[in-house]
């Protein structure tokens, strides 16, 4: 599996901001990624914010599987201080109940001299700007489909007992495994361009294979999916045109199946479980 780099000098300023803050702020939100909790979850926090309470948002929850999110849901309550709460950012009903869900978890806090602190965190695309022009009832954060749009620290006032600051996209210079980095590629976290396209899909139509092979045959209308990862795409590109003369076009190819994953034109999938791990195998043929 080919190594992933993607810490732009930005991230590395956001890390050092993240410790600074924590001190002067009550409650944590932080934004994950529902298809990929545990590897869009930044290490960095988990040691730094101490006993400060979290609202974990499982941002992008209509595109995870449905099972898999409750699962998730119980797992990531077990530790002190911490809810979790699955989240559509578009739905505004979802949206109005989380600055409620902030003052449950700091009930000392929430009174005009005495104002809740909040702070925003979360990695690349996963909905984090969304959540905040949301909440604030205006476009104050940048959105945008590219990863990495927020740059510049800002406090909100949200109400007279409510302040939220924003931080820009965090990330860490590598995930606890290579695994993770292909989830977070998959996800659409990291810049297509730092990564290699070809193989992120591969690795994508791998665990859908093992994982939702049902959802690969209903969407490329396939009979079975193949041995290999490799002998999978091909059939895809076959039944997509993605083929130049008798060769396989494997860019086209792996765009297509990258876009209908991240918009979930595949269904709702997600790409890890708490009690269950689709090995990573092979992509070639043996």
């Amino acid at each position: 599996m080919a190594k992933i780099n993607w810490f732009p000098g930005h991230m590395a300023k956001a890390r050092r901001q993240i410790s600074e803050i924590i001190p002067k702020i009550d409650v944590v939100i932080e934004v994950l990624d529902a298809r990929i909790p545990l590897s869009s979850m930044n290490p960095i926090l988990t040691k730094v914010r101490r006993d400060k309470p979290v609202l974990r948002l499982l941002s992008k929850s209509d595109l995870a599987d449905p099972e898999v999110t409750e699962k998730w849901q119980r797992h990531l309550e077990q530790e002190r201080h911490i809810r979790v709460v699955p989240m559509v950012m578009s739905n505004r009903k979802q949206l109005a109940k989380v600055t409620d869900y902030c003052r449950e978890l700091v009930p000392n806090r929430g009174t005009v001299g005495k104002p809740v602190r909040s702070v925003v965190v979360g990695i690349p695309n996963v909905g984090k700007s969304t959540l905040i022009n949301g909440l604030a009832g205006k476009k104050i954060a940048r959105v945008g489909d590219e990863p990495a749009v927020t740059r510049n620290q800002q406090k909100i006032q949200l109400a007279q007992d409510f302040t939220l600051m924003d931080t820009p996209g965090i990330m860490w210079p590598s995930p606890d495994s290579e695994v993770g980095g292909y989830r977070l590629a998959a996800s659409g976290a990291i810049r297509d361009t730092a990564v290699e396209y070809e193989d992120i899909a591969l690795f994508t139509v791998d665990y859908l294979a093992q994982r939702y092979p049902e959802a690969l045959m209903a969407r490329y209308k396939l009979s079975e999916v193949a041995d290999t990862a490799m002998d999978t795409m091909a059939m895809i590109a076959r039944k997509r045109a993605c083929v130049r003369g008798k060769e396989v076009d494997w860019h086209r190819v792996s765009e297509v199946v990258l876009k209908d994953f991240r918009s979930g034109a595949l269904g709702r999938i997600s790409l890890e479980e708490p009690d269950r791990e689709v090995p990573y195998r092979d992509l070639e043929a043996d």
